[in-house]
Order: C-alpha cells, then sequence, then structure tokens
C-alpha cells in the first residue's frame, strides 16, 4: 500500500523503510518585547508591535502538558495590508535567540519567493532553507525554514515554532493531509501561530468562546481604510471572446489606471481566456507591455519580477497571485 496524496515527494510504501529525526524537547522563549522598541527595530505600527507583544506572550507562557499531546496555537488575525509578516519577525528572534528552529510555510510558491528575501533581509546571520516544487535547498540544514505546505511532509517533530501563513487559503485550507503535516513538523511542545485575514469559521467560533489564544489588528500598516471594491457590469469574459471586442467601460477604467502609471492586475477565473484576453488587450492599448500567467506558466516567476520592476504594465492573470503579494502603486 502507498499513500497518494503525497506522491510528489516520491511514493512511500508500506512495505519500505522509513527514517525519521528523533524529536528534541521543544526551547522556551523567555524575551519580553517592548512595543516602542519593537516599532524602532522592526518598524512596527503600535497596533502591529501590540499584536507581536501578545504572540511573545503566548510563545514565553509555560506549557500545560494536554491529554491530546500537540502543539499549542495562536491565531494573528490581521486584515490585508496589516503588515502580518513584520509581526512575526519579534517572534522568529526570539526563537532563535533561544536555540531553536522555525519554519514558516505557506500555500503558494509565488508568495514564498517573495518572502524568502524578506527574511534574508530581516536575518542576515542566519542560513534560510527555502523549499517548493523543484528548489535547489532540499538538503539545506538551516534553523530557519521557509516552505510550501506541502513541503511540511518532510519533517517530523523538527521545530519549535511552526508559523502557516494564509491558513484560509487553497490547498491548506479543508486538506486534512496538509493539517496533518503541518502538526507533525511542530514539536510536541513547541507551538503554532496562525495568520490569517479571514479565519475559517470553526477558528473564529473558538475565539468567541475563549478557547484560542489570539491577537487581532483591525487597521492596516499605513492607517488607511481598505479601498472598497467598485462593481463594473460588463457582459461575460467568454461573450467578450466571442464577439472579438472588449466593453467600453473596461477599456476606459483601464486606460484611467494606465494614465495614473499603475501596475494593472486584471484576474480571470480561467486560465483557457488568458491568451484570448491578451489578443484583445494588446489590440486596445497597442503601447503597453501586456503580459499573462498562471500556475502552468513555466516563466511565471520572471513575469513577475518584470511586473514588480514595472517593465509589465498590465499583468492578466488567474487566483494563483491573488493573495500574499505585494506591489507598489497597483490597481486590482
Amino acid at each position: 500500500a502507498y499513500c497518494e496524496a503525497c506522491l510528489a515527494l516520491g511514493r512511500s510504501r508500506a512495505c519500505a523503510l522509513l527514517l525519521r529525526s528523533a524529536a528534541l524537547p521543544a526551547v522556551r522563549c523567555t524575551a519580553a518585547l517592548d512595543p516602542a522598541a519593537a516599532a524602532g527595530r522592526w518598524g512596527l505600527s503600535p497596533a502591529q508591535a501590540g499584536a507581536a507583544g501578545a504572540a511573545l506572550g503566548f510563545l514565553a507562557e509555560p506549557r500545560k502538558r494536554s491529554a491530546t499531546s500537540c502543539p499549542e496555537r495562536f491565531l494573528l488575525w490581521a486584515v490585508t495590508g496589516a503588515g502580518k509578516t513584520e509581526m512575526i519577525f519579534p517572534l522568529l528572534e526570539a526563537v532563535l535567540a533561544a536555540g531553536g528552529r522555525a519554519l514558516v510555510a505557506t500555500p503558494r510558491r509565488d508568495v514564498l519567493l517573495e518572502l524568502a528575501p524578506r527574511l534574508a533581509r530581516a536575518f542576515p546571520a542566519e542560513v534560510i532553507a527555502v523549499l517548493y516544487g523543484g528548489s535547489t535547498d532540499r538538503w539545506v540544514s538551516g534553523r530557519l525554514t521557509l516552505a510550501t505546505t506541502h513541503q511540511l511532509l518532510r519533517f517530523h517533530q523538527g521545530f519549535d515554532l511552526v508559523i502557516i501563513d494564509e491558513l484560509d487559503a487553497f490547498p491548506y485550507h479543508n486538506d486534512p493531509m496538509l493539517a496533518y503535516a503541518a502538526e507533525q513538523a511542530c514539536k510536541v511542545d513547541g507551538s503554532f501561530i496562525y495568520l490569517s485575514a479571514t479565519p475559517p469559521q470553526e477558528m473564529q467560533r473558538l475565539v468567541r468562546l475563549g478557547k484560542l489564544p489570539h491577537a487581532r489588528v483591525p487597521v492596516r500598516f499605513h492607517g488607511h481604510p481598505l479601498p472598497i471594491p467598485q462593481h463594473l457590469s460588463i457582459p461575460s469574459v467568454l461573450t467578450c471572446l466571442k464577439r472579438g471586442s472588449l466593453p467600453r467601460s473596461l477599456i476606459q477604467n483601464l486606460q484611467k489606471s494606465l494614465e495614473r502609471k499603475v501596475q494593472i492586475f486584471l484576474f480571470v477565473s480561467r486560465i483557457a481566456h488568458i491568451e484570448g484576453l491578451l489578443i484583445l488587450l494588446r489590440r486596445s492599448f497597442p503601447g503597453v507591455v501586456i503580459e499573462g500567467t498562471s500556475s502552468k506558466d513555466s516563466f511565471r516567476a520572471e513575469k513577475v519580477t518584470a511586473f514588480r520592476n514595472r517593465i509589465i504594465s498590465l499583468l492578466v492573470t488567474t487566483t494563483i497571485l491573488e493573495r500574499g503579494v505585494t506591489v507598489p502603486r497597483s490597481d486590482v
């Protein structure tokens, strides 16, 4: 017998030898956070520093051995744009200072590739293993690991702190295999930190009942309110492709964004629609650099980099880039 859920990592048969590391006791973090010091050290806002302080207090709490013997959990519930990544820097610093190992897991490779250089700048003295499908870091041993959630299957009780980013996103959400892998990656007496702007309903229920320690950040880092989406009624994309033309209202709105010299994300629900849309968009905006990308595009990373560097002005894409990607001055 073998498991089909993790075939991407190689077939593991019931009759084959399986080696796994012996788990060590988790380290205890004792660092206290001065909000003013955190704001200075990491550039945190008061709301960010308060949430990070609550999480650090959770890490420093003495653990009670539960009957289930599973890691303790804490939820950082912060709105989109609150700066969740910066909030975990003090937590990682505390675990590393105590001699422990930390793992940051995120559902998507694109988010991972954005996080990696930010963590490298924040912790220049650390060797960071960056794991995703096709990564060359498979045998890199570092105290700080950054991985897509599927890569958690490689670990057995190896980390004192496991941070799960975007826990409500595909593919982690509603996948019991990945949830099991995440729990197995953390030491039994270690700690879990969940990051989310929209936690699952069950997790919200536990928060309301006082059964899940948490911190809430209801404001974005820069203090500006969340933009309210404007609804633009147009025929379906398929109808536009069949007609061979784009609605005037869509062209006018895209033109306004181009005149403001911003980067434009144009999201579509189907990969099959991208190529047809590119033809119509290039016809409507002949002088603009327009590209498309999706999960099936082997040049996705290069195109996203070109988009960040303002070489590409308009990027037609699917929900593969709908979260965790930060592009200054962008319209959606």
